[in-house]
């Protein structure tokens, strides 16, 4: 089966610079967003994402990341790398790679429904379009169409990210 390159690095860091005004903008009477990327393609999104918004905005933002199985979402509870008081009444923004079927964001936002946010954003790299489960992200870097034998996969080397279509 042949890939096809979807997105290079220079394109990707351009939806990330896109995604960051957008969430800038959502949440600029905001003094602090706390960006929370799913391990481990989700987290390398995350991250960038957060060196974007500190580099266009003044919010604060605070890194965290979030452990899931992503094969097996409903064993083994979802790992927080940051405590529930930390927060509190604050935004919260889900970073993820891919959104397929939406089951892994679904899971991923289960421990934030104790907690009491100010508000809570999903965002992806890409967008498949292919729910099964009644999720959305609020923010895409590129939202296409692919049939279901398709996969879209997000690889880190040296540092660049690209996106292929195997």
């Amino acid at each position: 089966m042949s890939r096809t390159l979807l997105l290079s690095n220079q394109q990707v860091q351009q939806r990330i610079s896109r995604l960051a005004w957008q969430l800038y903008e959502d949440n600029a009477d905001e003094k602090e967003v706390v960006i929370v990327g799913i391990l481990q393609s989700g987290n390398q999104v995350a991250v960038r994402l957060a060196e974007a918004i500190r580099s266009i905005s003044p919010l604060q933002v605070i890194s965290a990341t979030l452990r899931i199985n992503k094969h097996q979402q409903t064993a083994g509870d979802v790992e927080l790398s940051l405590s529930a008081d930390n927060m509190e009444g604050k935004v919260v923004i889900v970073v993820d790679d891919v959104l397929n079927s939406g089951k892994t964001l679904l899971y991923a936002l289960r421990p934030f429904l104790s907690i009491d946010l100010r508000k809570i954003r999903t965002v992806v790299l890409v967008d498949r379009n292919h729910r099964r489960y009644p999720i959305a992200a609020d923010y895409a870097g590129l939202s296409l169409a692919t049939t279901l034998k398709e996969h879209v996969t997000v690889e880190e080397k040296d540092g660049q990210l690209q996106v292929f279509l195997d």
